[in-house]
């Protein structure tokens, strides 16, 4: 079983409905998706690998090879203990954000002019998919994008989480990153070519998220479950450690901005009525600053009360 891999360029030609129908069946039935000819650039791609691995190895190496959880999983491979190494992932990962541009890696030559150009076309994209949500949920174009910005102004927020999986020489001892939904609106996730390790649950299986060449892979955040009002739910997911191989993962996300309310949108809880899921009231009305303030404490356990907890606010 595969995730689904779609043509974003179909869009625009006579196959158009057969691919917003991929894509709603992506977002419903499997919470995450693969888009190739995306329209972003292969040697834009191309030098976002350059720039990423470059700086891992100049700025970001040393570091992860004397950080803690290295420590931690020699100590316990010196003592041949059979315990695992809980609460830690075997990654390296800086965030990318305008709000931070001072804290960009510095040393990295083109990092910072690769970056931003990237981060600019991925936010195009991601907004292009918010539009086709509407479309597919039958909701006014631009619901979605307006609920996440608060309204008009351009609040939402746009980050980007560069990670590495280095080798790990026990990864049966502990994992890549542990199990999660996302908190926020719509991922995308440029992965390694070659380095595996992304897994989704679904249907209570774990599924390899195989690699493909310059895909972008597609998931959907717990704030699009909710406007959707359950249509499209957000997805666990893990990476696992592996022993060959640096794995590169660049995720980018388009979250509400911490002050941006959000609820299912009315048109989904009218044509919930009557059935027995999805009803008014399963999902609850917030603020998204509150939600976050609830997942950095919850990110590694069930969603449902992260919902409940902001309920109660």
């Amino acid at each position: 079983m595969a995730i689904p891999v779609i043509d974003f360029s179909k869009l625009s030609g006579e196959e158009r409905a057969k691919t917003m129908a991929q894509i709603a069946n992506g977002c419903e039935e499997w919470g995450f998706f693969q888009l190739v000819n995306h329209g972003i650039s292969e040697e834009l791609l191309e030098k976002v690998k350059k720039v990423a691995s470059e700086c891992f190895k100049l700025e970001r190496e040393e570091g992860f090879k004397n950080s803690t959880k290295v420590k931690l999983l020699n100590e316990l491979m010196e003592k041949k203990s059979s315990d695992r190494l809980e609460n830690v992932d075997w990654e390296d990962v800086f965030l990318l954000s305008d709000n931070n541009e001072n804290e960009w890696p510095s040393k990295t030559a083109e990092f910072k002019e690769t970056m931003k150009e990237y981060r600019a076309e991925l936010k195009k994209l991601a907004e292009n998919l918010m539009e086709i949500m509407d479309e597919n949920l039958g909701l006014p174009k631009g619901h979605i994008r307006t609920a996440f910005n608060g309204g008009e102004e351009a609040n939402a927020f746009f980050g980007t989480k560069v990670s590495h999986y280095p080798p790990c020489p026990n990864p049966e001892k502990v994992i890549g990153l542990r199990a999660h939904t996302d908190a926020g609106g719509v991922i995308l996730l440029f992965q390694d070519d070659k380095v595996g390790g992304l897994q989704i649950l679904k249907d209570g299986e774990w599924i390899d998220v195989q690699p493909l060449p310059n895909s972008i892979v597609i998931n959907t955040g717990d704030q699009i479950e909710v406007l959707s009002n359950g249509r499209y739910k957000s997805v666990w997911h893990r990476v696992l450690a592996t022993q060959d191989g640096n794995r590169r993962s660049i995720a980018s996300f388009y979250n509400p901005s911490l002050s941006a309310t959000i609820s299912p949108a009315p048109e989904l809880i009218e044509k919930a009525q009557g059935k027995e899921v999805n009803q008014e009231g399963a999902y609850p009305k917030f603020v998204f600053g509150d939600y976050m303030s609830v997942y950095v404490q919850q990110k590694f356990l069930p969603k449902e009360p992260r919902f409940q907890a902001v309920k109660a606010k």
